[in-house]
């Protein structure tokens, strides 16, 4: 796929809650208990970093997972974000178009959304706080926006669960233009 110099990040982070349950199983294999997390980095519309795997601690609800899966996968953009500031700050340009540095990240989950945009604690997230909150300064500041995005357009969608074949291709002609 070629680039789109006129973009910047768009990250795509979705969850699957406690996909791996089988009840015949979890006494055994507490990872039965465990949400997948999957996400994208993609940048000028090449996909630069992807990921599905296992959260590492077991999540409440559906939304903590997929805010745990927004959150990690932000831990993972925003160094990118800080090294191509520097990047741009020293001059270096690999086009003749200066770099926007902006995240825009994608989530499907009302919850994970709001939690992510509003800064107020509630007693069912309030244990959230201190683990998980660490991209809201960026948000603050401008420099990663999360947006609402349809379930049927979560890229995301296509590393945490099986797919129809129809949303299968279409996610993998976003990820790689075929």
């Amino acid at each position: 796929m070629d680039p789109a110099e006129n973009k910047s990040f768009e990250v795509f982070a979705d969850a699957d809650f406690a996909g791996n349950w089988n009840p015949n199983t979890a006494m055994d294999d507490p990872s039965t208990a465990k949400s997948r997390t999957g996400f994208v980095i993609i940048y000028d519309s090449c996909p630069i970093l992807w990921a599905s795997k296992l959260q590492t601690c077991i999540s409440l609800s559906t939304t903590e997972a997929e805010y745990v899966a927004l959150s990690q996968c932000l831990r993972d953009t925003i160094p990118i974000m800080q090294l191509l500031q520097e990047l741009k700050d020293q001059g270096f340009h690999q086009t003749n178009v200066t770099p926007v540095v902006h995240c825009k990240a994608f989530e499907d989950n009302t919850g994970a959304l709001e939690l992510s945009l509003v800064p107020k604690m509630r007693p069912r997230t309030k244990h959230i706080n201190n683990v998980y909150h660490h991209f809201r300064q960026f948000v603050r500041d401008k420099l990663i926006s999360v947006t609402k995005i349809g379930t049927e357009d979560q890229v995301a969608d296509i590393f945490t669960k099986p797919l129809s074949l129809d949303l299968f291709v279409k996610h993998r002609k976003v990820l790689l233009g075929y």
